[in-house]
């Protein structure tokens, strides 16, 4: 939890807005679940020579709720959703028809605990670091994000234009997650933070004003300010304090040999042009984000 433009895209969702579950009612899917025996190339990433938790079947992990705008209506097998248009589509490359996708419930931040894993592969807006790179593998990114920060109209933070500005906020963020270290690292904030391990439980606490602006990354801040709490707005976005740019990448158990056929289906859907597509289905643009500096 990246849909033409952000704003016609979040727009068709405010429209039938759905919290956490809600989605678009829109039953277009991309053509990105379809399966393409060409995504097998190499010998060793051949379908029947794939070494899957399940034989035949692709098992892809994922967290429940599975929210906006990653996923549409809770629902990670309908293919509907970016993270669920890219799953279905690396493995359309890979040579999986739809039914021999199977999906696991797997929470944020078990997908990148060490030990054993029950996927094959796990999406899940999981950003790639160096520090989780230690216990699991990961794909080549598949979205480059940037954080934002969500804020009640008229609030004391709304009007802010640097992040000078937000040191004295009361911020909420997910437990986990790079949100929150972003936090830590960028604004870093003279209040306490109030963290979260649920992200629906800071959404609900900017609702009830509890906090002053939470932190989110951007797509999810569109979805936010859309379809989740009334009169909110983007304040900005920013990125990283280091400057490298922030990737989700597809996350797999320490020494999958699947990394390398993943990997090798990213890349075709990056030159055929598909894996852009399917981020302005469903992420649009970050137009309306001002950058906070």
């Amino acid at each position: 939890m990246v849909r033409p433009s952000m704003l016609l895209a979040l727009g068709a969702l405010a429209a039938t807005a759905v919290a956490c579950a809600p989605a678009s009612e829109t039953t277009t899917q991309t053509n990105s679940a379809a399966p393409s025996t060409s995504g097998a190339a190499s010998s060793a990433c051949a379908k029947e020579s794939l070494a899957l938790k399940t034989p035949g079947k692709l098992t892809i992990g994922t967290d429940k709720p599975a929210y906006e705008p990653w996923f549409n209506d809770d629902d990670p097998a309908n293919g509907k959703g970016f993270e669920s248009a890219v799953a279905y589509a690396v493995a359309g490359q890979m040579g999986f028809a739809e039914g021999d996708v199977t999906w696991a419930t797997v929470k944020f931040d078990s997908a990148f605990a060490p030990g054993a894993k029950q996927f094959d592969f796990d999406v899940n807006q999981v950003s790639v670091t160096p520090d989780r790179a230690k216990v699991v593998d990961f794909s080549k990114g598949y979205y480059t994000v940037k954080q934002a920060v969500v804020a009640l109209d008229g609030s004391k933070v709304a009007a802010a234009t640097d992040l000078a500005s937000l040191k004295d906020a009361k911020i909420g963020v997910q437990v986990g997650t790079t949100s929150l270290q972003a936090v830590k690292d960028v604004i870093q904030p003279s209040a306490e933070l109030n963290v979260y391990n649920e992200q629906i439980d800071a959404v609900n606490a900017l609702k009830n004003k509890q906090v002053d602006a939470v932190v989110v990354d951007l797509p999810t801040a569109f979805y936010v300010t859309a379809a989740q709490v009334e009169n909110s707005k983007i304040v900005g976005q920013f990125g990283a304090a280091s400057g490298v740019p922030e990737v989700f990448g597809a996350v797999f158990e320490k020494g999958s040999p699947l990394v390398s056929c993943v990997n090798e289906a990213i890349d075709k859907l990056t030159a055929s042009g598909e894996l852009a597509k399917i981020e302005t289905e469903w992420l649009g643009s970050a137009a309306g984000a001002p950058e906070l500096k």
